[in-house]
């Protein structure tokens, strides 16, 4: 099995502030066992930003020693062969936040979605920030239509499906969020979600999980129904692993 750092939310640089999310960070480059991997980012959700390539860069190469490339699938054409050189050859595949929605029909439809699932395969380390965190799920609690309509209406995006769970980003931060999973899960009857604040992140690896955090009231919760019954349990963050199947029983 693979590895996954799925973060809740928080931004890696902004003029004056260091990275809210530092400690997380430096655990997705430690997992690689490399002093100085490699990290393809995939701008993809937020239209191949390159305000957010640069960041990364500066973030990622400059300060956490990664070589860095970015996988921009909007502004750049690829063959299969590239696309494969570039994703099987990183250690670390770390996408961005934005349009989850926009970005998994772009993925589905050039073919990286089952080159990504390869990479996970091969033991690749998975990571990202909110729309970054839901695509390795099953399914997501997503904005994505506020790009498109303005909407506040939250919506289910499925994922690449490599932990069988929903995943909501921005727990904490954006109310809103906590009454749409509440009524979002009451249709989802076969799995839980995994409510992550900004600063929180869950990390698999080998089909053992723990919650990380870089902020000391960062949170994450587990939250399903049950005959009925709403429950929203705390996950609590510990330096050990713990087993996947427990956390997946509701």
């Amino acid at each position: 099995m693979g590895k996954i750092i799925a973060i809740g939310g928080g931004i890696i640089g902004k003029k004056g502030r260091d990275a809210v999310t530092r400690k997380i960070d430096e655990e997705i480059v430690a997992l690689t066992g490399k002093e100085n991997p490699s990290l393809l980012f995939v701008p993809t959700a937020t239209e191949d930003s390159k305000s957010a390539c640069f960041l990364v860069r500066k973030y990622f190469g400059g300060k956490l020693g990664c070589k860095t490339d970015n996988l921009l699938l909007l502004k750049e054409k690829y063959s299969q062969e590239e696309l494969e050189r570039k994703i099987l050859g990183s250690d670390i595949i770390y996408v961005g936040q934005g349009n989850t929605l926009k970005m998994m029909t772009i993925w589905r439809k050039l073919g990286v979605d089952k080159i990504l699932k390869a990479a996970y395969e091969k033991g690749t380390v998975m990571a990202g920030v909110s729309a970054g965190a839901i695509c390795w799920f099953d399914s997501g609690n997503s904005d994505s239509r506020r790009f498109t309509s303005g909407s506040d209406k939250l919506i289910r995006v499925r994922g690449l499906g490599l932990f069988p769970a929903l995943l909501c980003p921005h727990h904490d931060c954006e109310v809103h969020r906590q009454a749409d999973l509440e009524r979002m899960m009451k249709s989802v009857s076969k799995i839980p979600a995994i409510a992550l604040d900004n600063c929180c992140a869950i990390e698999i690896v080998d089909g053992k999980y723990r919650i990380i955090t870089s902020q000391p009231d960062a949170k994450a919760h587990k939250i399903f129904w049950k005959k009925g019954k709403f429950h929203k349990e705390e996950i609590i963050a510990k330096e050990e692993y713990a087993s996947l199947e427990e956390l997946l029983k509701k």
